[in-house]
């Protein structure tokens, strides 16, 4: 029993392979690999879990990096006040923030990817605009300014149009919408909640 016992304990608990893929390997049924897993004693993932691992088959779409030099210890501070401020904390599964500037936006996609190591296909991006502008003419704009990032506009959710009554005198700072980066990890998400002096 050893050996299946070894087994079954590299495919669910380190390939984090589910119960069904698991079942098929064997060609027994889902109560079976249960029974073995319950009699084995080995933890079984929460719903959570398991869906996280579905999601994420190659492991986490991330990889934290301890600041070493001066202006990486910059960027993370920098990066996690721009979330505190600016950033949506409400959503319990994703890092979102949003604002006018490029700058801010390309000093918090920074942030992510340098300190965080995301990884960039899992980004996306929304885009408000004003009922008088041009969506396509202001979606080429942030497109240059994050081309360093080389972000795509398949990337882009659809874009929201807002009639610029509406908003009052926030129309007047915002000449090319409000972008909204998206990274949708639960984990990390956490993870950088946790940084917070909340």
């Amino acid at each position: 029993m050893e050996p299946f016992r070894d087994i079954l304990n590299e495919l669910y608990i380190e390939k984090k392979r589910s119960v069904p893929e698991i079942a098929k390997v064997f060609k027994c049924s889902e109560n079976r690999i249960n029974y073995w897993i319950r009699k084995f004693k080995i933890k079984k993932r929460s719903l959570s879990d398991a869906m996280y691992a579905k999601y994420n088959p190659h492991g986490d779409p991330f990889s934290v990096k301890e600041p070493k030099t001066l202006e990486e210890a910059k960027l993370l501070g920098l990066g996690l006040g721009l979330y505190w401020g600016e950033g949506n904390k409400k959503n319990r599964n994703s890092i979102r923030l949003g604002n006018t500037d490029p700058r801010m936006i390309r000093m918090f996609l920074r942030f992510m990817v340098d300190i965080f190591g995301i990884n960039r296909e899992k980004l996306r991006f929304g885009l408000q605009v004003f009922d008088d502008m041009q969506p396509r003419k202001t979606l080429n704009f942030w497109l240059n300014e994050l081309k360093d990032f080389q972000i795509r506009k398949d990337q882009f959710f659809k874009i929201t149009v807002t009639p610029s009554r509406s908003i009052g005198n926030y129309r007047e700072k915002s000449k090319f919408g409000v972008m909204t980066v998206h990274f949708s990890n639960t984990k990390l998400k956490n993870i950088i909640d946790n940084m917070l002096p909340l």
